[in-house]
C-alpha cells in the first residue's frame, strides 16, 4: 500500500500577541476564574482586537492562563492590542499580566480533538519572549522592533535588553516597549540574573581591585552575540593580516540524539573530553568550549563561524546514549570549503567512550600534520578513571558546572563528590571539586573562608593523584596568588600552560592576576592576546584584556579594546564600568559618569558605584558622592563590600589616612581576599607618597617581584 502523504502545510506571516497571566498557578481556583474572566473581557474590549475580528483578521488560541492573538492586518495591530491591554490593566492592579510579540511563519491545523488550532515558529517565538517577562512587561522580538523602528511615533517606546536565553538553550533577542502611561520600564528578572552572572564572571577576571571575583574567574560569561557585529569585528581582525593556521580546530557542541533528552549531559560531555585532549597539543591552535558552545550542532554557514572563531577546522559530532550502549558520530571539516576530509561511526560501552575520544584526538591531530611529543601522544590517550559510575557522575557535575548559578554549582560539587567517593583515585573529578568551592563565593553562595580552603585540599589532591592535570595547576596558581604566594603562583601558571598550552583560561588569569598585578605589563598584555585567540568570543577575556592595558596607562589602547569588546555585547556591564574608568583615568569625567551609569542600569554592584561616586566627587557633586558612600555602607552591613572599595572613596575625598587605615585593615583583617591590585591600580595614585602606603605596598610585595 503507499505511503500516504499529508497535505503541504500552508504557512503565512501572522503577527502574534501572546498574553499570561503571571502566578495563575499559585491563584484559589476561584480567583483563577475570576482572573481569567477578568482579562477575557479586557482583550475582548480592545479596539484592535474589535476591528481585526470584524474584518475577519483575527485568529485565537486559548493557552490556559491567558492566550494567543495573531493578527492578520498588520504589525502594528498586536503592539496597539498591547498598549489598550495595558491601559486597561490599571484598573485591576490585581491582575498581574505579561505580554510577548512576534511576527513569524503560523498555519492553523486540526487538533487530536479535531479542533481548530494555531501552530507554527511564530506561535512558539512569541510565547518564548513573553516568557522572559515579568508582570507589567511588553516585550518584543527584535524583528518587531526592526518594523516598528520604520515609524517614529514608535522609536522612543523602544528599550533595547540584549539577549535573553529560552527553551532549548535558544537565545533570541529582546526588546522591551514602554512609556511614561504602559509598560513597565524595569529590566526583567531573567534578564538581569544573566547579567548578574556575567558580571560575577567578569569581575574575578581582574587584579585584586576586584579580588573576590577576579582571582577566581573561569572564563565564560553569560554571552550574547550578534552575529553582524561579531563578523564585523573579526573581520576587521582579519584585516590586519590575520591568518587562520592550518592547524586550529573548534569543536562544535554535539547533538545529542539519545530518545531522552536527560542525557544532555553525556553528548555535553564528550564534546568537552575531546576538546580537553586536543587542547594537549601544543601544535594545534584549539578554540575554547566558550566560544563555541553557542553555535549550533551543525550550522549551515560553516565558513563565516569558523571566520569568527579564527580557525581552519571544525569538529561536528553527535552522541546517542542508550542504557550502558554509546555511539559517538564525527566528522572533521575543512571550514573554508566545508569539504569533509573524515568522518567516523563508534559504537561502545559507556566505560570505553575514553578509546573514542583518544582516537579522534590522534586522527585530527594525523589529519592536520600535527606532531605529538610523547608526553602528548600519553596525555591523549589515558584514562582519567576505571569506574563507569564515577565517570558519569563527574560528567553531570561538569554539565551543572557550565551553567554557573550558585545553586547549579552546589549540585555540581554534589556530583563531583560523589564521583571521588566512587573512584578516590579520579583526578579530573578532584580538580573539578576544586574549580568548584573556589567558584561557589562567587556567586554569593558561600564565603571565601569556607570554600577556599576546601577548593585548596581538593586541588592539591588532584595534582598528588596526576601531576599533568592542567586545570589543577591554574586554579591552585589562583589561589596562593590569593594568598600572595606570587612565586608559587608564577610557577603553577607556567606549568598549567606548559601542560595545555590551548587553556585560554589559564593564559588569562596569568596575564590578567599575577602579571598585571606586579607591573610585568608586556608579558600580561601578551597573555591577553593569547587567551582572546584561543577563546575570541569570550567577553571577560577581551574587557580584561582593556583592563590590562588600562593599568599599564596605555589609555588609549584600553579603550579601543573595550570598544571592541562593547561591539560583541552592548550590554556587557563590565566593559561599561572599564570604559568608565579609563575614561576616570584620561580625565573625562563625564564620559566616566556615563558609562558607570550605564554600568548601573544594568547591574547594580559595589564597585561601578564605587567609581561613580569617585566621579562625582571630582566634578563636584560630592552630596551625590556621599550618598553613594552610605549606600554602599548599608550593603556592607549585609553583605561583603571591599575595603578597598571605600579606600578609593575616602582617597577622592582627600582623607589619605583614613584610606590607607581601611587598607591596613584589610590587610591584616583578609578572609579569602587580597591587596594585590594596589600596586598598580590608578584610583590609589593619591596615596603612593605616603609613607604608610609605602609600607603596607612593602607588605604585600616584599621585593618587588616573585
Amino acid at each position: 500500500m503507499p505511503t500516504e502523504h499529508p497535505p503541504d502545510l500552508k504557512f503565512e506571516i501572522g503577527h502574534v500577541l501572546f498574553i499570561d497571566i503571571v502566578g495563575y498557578s499559585k491563584l484559589l481556583i476561584n480567583e483563577q476564574s475570576e482572573q481569567h474572566e477578568t482579562l477575557k473581557g479586557i482583550v475582548r474590549g480592545a479596539e484592535q482586537f474589535k476591528k481585526a475580528e470584524a474584518e475577519g483578521k483575527l485568529l485565537r488560541l486559548p493557552t490556559g492562563d491567558g492566550g494567543a492573538l495573531v493578527f492578520r492586518n498588520s504589525p502594528e495591530a498586536p503592539v496597539l492590542c498591547a498598549l489598550e491591554i495595558s491601559k486597561a490593566l490599571k484598573s485591576h492592579r490585581e491582575l498581574r499580566v505579561r505580554m510577548g510579540i512576534h511576527s513569524g511563519p503560523v498555519n492553523e491545523i486540526s487538533d487530536l480533538n479535531e479542533q481548530a488550532n494555531i501552530a507554527g515558529a511564530g506561535i512558539n517565538i512569541a510565547q518564548r519572549v513573553m516568557d522572559c517577562g515579568d508582570a507589567g512587561h511588553i516585550l518584543l522580538s527584535k524583528r518587531v522592533s526592526d518594523d516598528l523602528e520604520q515609524y517614529p511615533r514608535w522609536r522612543p517606546c523602544l528599550h533595547e535588553l540584549g539577549e535573553c536565553e529560552v527553551k532549548h538553550g535558544q537565545k533570541i533577542s529582546i526588546v522591551n516597549l514602554y512609556d511614561d502611561e504602559v509598560g513597565n520600564p524595569k529590566r526583567p528578572e531573567k534578564l538581569k540574573k544573566t547579567s548578574e552572572r556575567q558580571m560575577a564572571m567578569a569581575t574575578v577576571g581582574r587584579r585584586s581591585r576586584i579580588v573576590q571575583r577576579k582571582n577566581l574567574v573561569i572564563a565564560v560569561a553569560a554571552l550574547a552575540i550578534a552575529s553582524a557585529i561579531v563578523l564585523l569585528y573579526f573581520t576587521q581582525r582579519g584585516s590586519h593580516g590575520a591568518i587562520a593556521p592550518q592547524k586550529s580546530i573548534a569543536v562544535l557542541p554535539f547533538e545529542n540524539l539519545s530518545a531522552d533528552p536527560g542525557n544532555a549531559y553525556f553528548a555535553e560531555g564528550i564534546q568537552d573530553e575531546i576538546l580537553t585532549r586536543l587542547s594537549k597539543i601544543a601544535d594545534l591552535k584549539v578554540i575554547s568550549r566558550t566560544s563555541t558552545q553557542h553555535y549550533k550542532s551543525t550550522p549551515e554557514n560553516l565558513p563565516e563561524i569558523a571566520k569568527q572563531l579564527g580557525v581552519a577546522n571544525v569538529l561536528e559530532g553527535s552522541v546517542q546514549k542508550s542504557g550502558d550502549a554509546v555511539r559517538v558520530t564525527v566528522q572533521l571539516i575543512r571550514a573554508l570549503t566545508d569539504s569533509h576530509l573524515w568522518a567516523e561511526s563508534y559504537d561502545r560501552k559507556l566505560i570505553d567512550t575514553f578509546g573514542v575520544e583518544s582516537d579522534v584526538a590522534q586522527k585530527i591531530a594525523s589529519s592536520l600534520e600535527a606532531k605529538l611529543t610523547g608526553s602528548e601522544q600519553r596525555a591523549i590517550a589515558g584514562r582519567p578513571t576505571e569506574n563507569s559510575e564515577a565517570y558519569q557522575l563527574y560528567l553531570k557535575g561538569r554539565f551543572f558546572w557550565n551553567k554557573r548559578t550558585g545553586q547549579d554549582l552546589k549540585v555540581a560539587l554534589d556530583y563531583f563528590q560523589k564521583a571521588v567517593a566512587a573512584d578516590p583515585n579520579y583526578a579530573a573529578a578532584y580538580a573539578a571539586e576544586g574549580d568548584t568551592c573556589m567558584l561557589i563565593p562567587l556567586f554569593s553562595a558561600g564565603t571565601p573562608k569556607e570554600y577556599f580552603p576546601k577548593a585548596e585540599a581538593a586541588t592539591r589532591h588532584a595534582i598528588e593523584l596526576d601531576e599533568t592535570t592542567a586545570e589543577g595547576h591554574a586554579a591552585l596558581a589562583n589561589l596562593v596568588f590569593l594568598e600572595m604566594n606570587f612565586t608559587e603562583s608564577e610557577k603553577e601558571f607556567r606549568r598549567a600552560i606548559e601542560l595545555n598550552p590551548n587553556y585560554a583560561t589559564a593564559h588569562h588569569w596569568f596575564g590578567n592576576s599575577l602579571l598585571a598585578s606586579l607591573g610585568r605589563f608586556d608579558e600580561a598584555i601578551a597573555e591577553g592576546k593569547r587567551s582572546i585567540e584561543l577563546d575570541p568570543l569570550s567577553l571577560i577575556n577581551n574587557a580584561d584584556l582593556g583592563s590590562t592595558l588600562m593599568v599599564a596607562r596605555r589609555y588609549d589602547e584600553a579603550i579601543a579594546q573595550l570598544q571592541r569588546t562593547l561591539a560583541l555585547d552592548a550590554n556587557f556591564y563590565y566593559a561599561h564600568w572599564n570604559l568608565g574608568e579609563v575614561l576616570y583615568y584620561k580625565g573625562d569625567l563625564a564620559g566616566c559618569i556615563r558609562e558607570c551609569e550605564k554600568a548601573r542600569s544594568l547591574e547594580e554592584d559595589p564597585e561601578a558605584l564605587g567609581l561613580l561616586a569617585q566621579a562625582y566627587i571630582k566634578t563636584g557633586r560630592k552630596a551625590d558622592g556621599l550618598k553613594i558612600l552610605a549606600e554602599l555602607n548599608e550593603t556592607a552591613r549585609r553583605s561583603y563590600v571591599r575595603p578597598e572599595l571605600f579606600a578609593m572613596i575616602y582617597a577622592a575625598l582627600g582623607d589619605k589616612l583614613k584610606a590607607i587605615r581601611l587598607l591596613e585593615d584589610e590587610y591584616q583583617n583578609r578572609d579569602g581576599f587580597d591587596l594585590t591590585g594596589i600596586k598598580v591600580d590608578p584610583r590609589l595614585d593619591p596615596l603612593r607618597d605616603e609613607p604608610r602606603f609605602q609600607q603596607l605596598l612593602a607588605k604585600v610585595f616584599p621585593g618587588n617581584r616573585p
